[in-house]
Protein backbone atom coordinates (compact mmCIF):
# COMPACT_ATOMS: atom_id res chain seq x y z
CA UNK A 1 0.00 0.00 0.00
CA UNK A 2 1.48 3.36 -1.05
CA UNK A 3 1.91 6.44 1.11
CA UNK A 4 -0.91 8.22 -0.76
CA UNK A 5 -3.47 5.64 0.36
CA UNK A 6 -2.43 6.10 4.02
CA UNK A 7 -2.69 9.89 4.02
CA UNK A 8 -5.88 11.43 5.35
CA UNK A 9 -7.07 14.84 4.23
CA UNK A 10 -9.50 16.27 6.74
CA UNK A 11 -11.66 19.27 5.90
CA UNK A 12 -13.07 21.31 8.80
CA UNK A 13 -16.89 21.37 8.82
CA UNK A 14 -16.95 25.19 8.53
CA UNK A 15 -14.82 25.06 5.38
CA UNK A 16 -16.87 22.19 3.90
CA UNK A 17 -20.03 24.30 4.38
CA UNK A 18 -18.36 27.13 2.44
CA UNK A 19 -17.51 24.72 -0.40
CA UNK A 20 -21.12 23.54 -0.46
CA UNK A 21 -22.37 27.14 -0.50
CA UNK A 22 -20.03 27.73 -3.44
CA UNK A 23 -21.76 24.94 -5.37
CA UNK A 24 -25.14 26.53 -4.61
CA UNK A 25 -24.00 29.91 -5.98
CA UNK A 26 -22.51 28.24 -9.05
CA UNK A 27 -25.74 26.35 -9.80
CA UNK A 28 -27.88 29.47 -9.32
CA UNK A 29 -25.58 31.35 -11.71
CA UNK A 30 -25.88 28.66 -14.36
CA UNK A 31 -29.66 28.33 -13.90
CA UNK A 32 -29.96 32.10 -14.38
CA UNK A 33 -27.93 31.70 -17.56
CA UNK A 34 -30.29 28.99 -18.83
CA UNK A 35 -33.37 31.03 -17.93
CA UNK A 36 -31.83 34.25 -19.30
CA UNK A 37 -32.15 36.04 -15.95
CA UNK A 38 -29.43 38.54 -16.79
CA UNK A 39 -29.18 40.72 -13.63
CA UNK A 40 -29.24 37.80 -11.19
CA UNK A 41 -26.93 35.68 -13.35
CA UNK A 42 -24.36 38.46 -13.54
CA UNK A 43 -24.72 39.20 -9.81
CA UNK A 44 -24.09 35.52 -8.98
CA UNK A 45 -20.69 35.66 -10.69
CA UNK A 46 -19.25 37.64 -7.79
CA UNK A 47 -19.97 35.31 -4.84
CA UNK A 48 -19.20 32.26 -7.00
CA UNK A 49 -15.83 33.62 -8.11
CA UNK A 50 -14.90 35.14 -4.74
CA UNK A 51 -15.52 31.86 -2.93
CA UNK A 52 -13.60 29.92 -5.61
CA UNK A 53 -10.61 32.23 -5.12
CA UNK A 54 -10.89 31.94 -1.34
CA UNK A 55 -11.04 28.14 -1.52
CA UNK A 56 -7.93 28.10 -3.73
CA UNK A 57 -6.15 30.39 -1.25
CA UNK A 58 -7.14 28.23 1.73
CA UNK A 59 -5.86 25.07 0.04
CA UNK A 60 -2.60 26.60 -1.17
CA UNK A 61 -0.47 24.33 1.07
CA UNK A 62 -1.82 21.16 -0.62
CA UNK A 63 -0.66 21.20 -4.24
CA UNK A 64 -3.31 18.76 -5.50
CA UNK A 65 -6.10 20.86 -4.01
CA UNK A 66 -4.55 24.17 -5.07
CA UNK A 67 -4.10 23.21 -8.71
CA UNK A 68 -7.62 21.81 -9.00
CA UNK A 69 -9.10 24.84 -7.28
CA UNK A 70 -7.19 27.20 -9.57
CA UNK A 71 -8.55 25.24 -12.54
CA UNK A 72 -12.08 25.59 -11.12
CA UNK A 73 -11.59 29.34 -10.64
CA UNK A 74 -10.43 29.67 -14.25
CA UNK A 75 -13.37 27.54 -15.40
CA UNK A 76 -15.84 29.79 -13.56
CA UNK A 77 -14.14 32.84 -15.09
CA UNK A 78 -14.43 31.47 -18.63
CA UNK A 79 -17.96 30.30 -17.98
CA UNK A 80 -18.92 33.75 -16.67
CA UNK A 81 -17.37 35.50 -19.67
CA UNK A 82 -19.36 33.24 -21.97
CA UNK A 83 -22.58 33.87 -20.05
CA UNK A 84 -22.17 37.66 -20.18
CA UNK A 85 -21.30 37.47 -23.89
CA UNK A 86 -24.51 35.54 -24.57
CA UNK A 87 -26.52 37.97 -22.47
CA UNK A 88 -25.08 40.88 -24.49
CA UNK A 89 -25.48 38.92 -27.74
CA UNK A 90 -21.79 39.16 -28.61
CA UNK A 91 -20.95 35.53 -27.88
CA UNK A 92 -19.51 34.78 -31.31
CA UNK A 93 -16.94 37.57 -30.85
CA UNK A 94 -16.13 36.72 -27.21
CA UNK A 95 -16.23 32.91 -27.26
CA UNK A 96 -12.65 32.59 -28.61
CA UNK A 97 -11.42 34.66 -25.64
CA UNK A 98 -13.23 32.30 -23.26
CA UNK A 99 -10.78 29.64 -24.39
CA UNK A 100 -7.96 31.52 -22.64
CA UNK A 101 -9.05 30.79 -19.04
CA UNK A 102 -10.32 27.33 -20.03
CA UNK A 103 -6.89 26.48 -21.52
CA UNK A 104 -5.02 28.04 -18.59
CA UNK A 105 -6.98 25.70 -16.31
CA UNK A 106 -5.85 22.77 -18.42
CA UNK A 107 -2.24 24.00 -18.31
CA UNK A 108 -2.39 24.13 -14.50
CA UNK A 109 -3.76 20.57 -14.34
CA UNK A 110 -1.29 19.29 -16.94
CA UNK A 111 1.52 20.79 -14.84
CA UNK A 112 0.22 19.00 -11.76
CA UNK A 113 -0.29 15.59 -13.41
CA UNK A 114 2.61 15.55 -15.85
CA UNK A 115 5.34 17.43 -13.96
CA UNK A 116 4.70 18.08 -10.26
CA UNK A 117 3.12 14.75 -9.25
CA UNK A 118 5.67 12.49 -11.00
CA UNK A 119 8.58 14.52 -9.57
CA UNK A 120 7.08 14.34 -6.08
CA UNK A 121 6.66 10.55 -6.36
CA UNK A 122 10.24 10.25 -7.61
CA UNK A 123 11.57 12.28 -4.67
CA UNK A 124 9.50 10.25 -2.18
CA UNK A 125 10.75 6.99 -3.70
CA UNK A 126 14.36 8.20 -3.57
CA UNK A 127 13.98 9.38 0.04
CA UNK A 128 12.34 6.16 1.27
CA UNK A 129 15.45 3.88 1.11
CA UNK A 130 17.54 6.55 2.88
CA UNK A 131 15.03 6.70 5.73
CA UNK A 132 15.19 2.92 6.09
CA UNK A 133 19.02 2.99 6.08
CA UNK A 134 19.09 5.63 8.82
CA UNK A 135 16.69 3.57 10.96
CA UNK A 136 18.88 0.47 10.59
CA UNK A 137 22.00 2.37 11.75
CA UNK A 138 20.30 3.76 14.85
Amino acid sequence: MGQESKELYVIPAKFRKLENLHILFWLVKDICWCLILKPLGIAMIFPTLIIAIYIAWRTRHIMAELTHNIAITLWISANSMWMIAEFLEVDEQVKPYCLIPFCLGLVVLFYYYLIYSPLKRKKETAAAPQAVAVEEVS
